[in-house]
């Protein structure tokens, strides 16, 4: 496989455990790395961008939840988002750091578009959170290899 497969293939799974479809970006990224064959900050770039875009798309659908709310693939339950709602009205955006988390992370990043977080700050802090997920992953791996 290409390095810029390796890489289009990180970005993806970890684009899509952002969004829509169940996938565990951390055990793509840490098989990886594991690997030794490519350069741990490639990866973790890769990674990160996927996983932050894929954020993006949740704060899109937040601010259109009134069309998209219902359907199935929507990325958050109507628990999740009470949930986030009321993470997010007590912390604001600084809830946002939480985004990395595997439950109820993507429904904070869905809420933000809800409650129309600026997408400057949103990208900063959700960049942040999901960067350092990864970071520690990483960290993990290579020490143990």
């Amino acid at each position: 496989m290409t390095g810029l497969a390796v890489y289009a293939g990180l970005f993806g799974i970890a684009f899509l455990a952002a969004t829509i479809l169940p996938a565990q970006s951390e055990l793509g990224l840490a098989g990886l790395l594991a690997s030794g064959n490519y350069p741990a900050w490639a990866l973790l770039a890769a990674a990160s961008l996927g996983n932050t875009l894929g954020a993006v798309v949740n704060w899109f659908l937040g601010g259109a939840i009134e069309r998209y709310g219902t359907r199935r693939w929507f990325p958050a339950s109507t628990k999740q988002l009470e949930r986030a709602r009321r993470w997010y009205s007590k912390w604001g955006r600084w809830s946002l750091l939480l985004s990395w988390m595997p439950i109820g992370g993507d429904a904070l990043t869905v809420v933000a578009g809800v409650l129309r977080e600026p997408l400057l700050s949103f990208l900063v802090l959700v960049a942040i959170a999901k960067t350092v997920r990864y970071l520690v992953v990483a960290a993990i791996v290579l020490r143990w290899m």
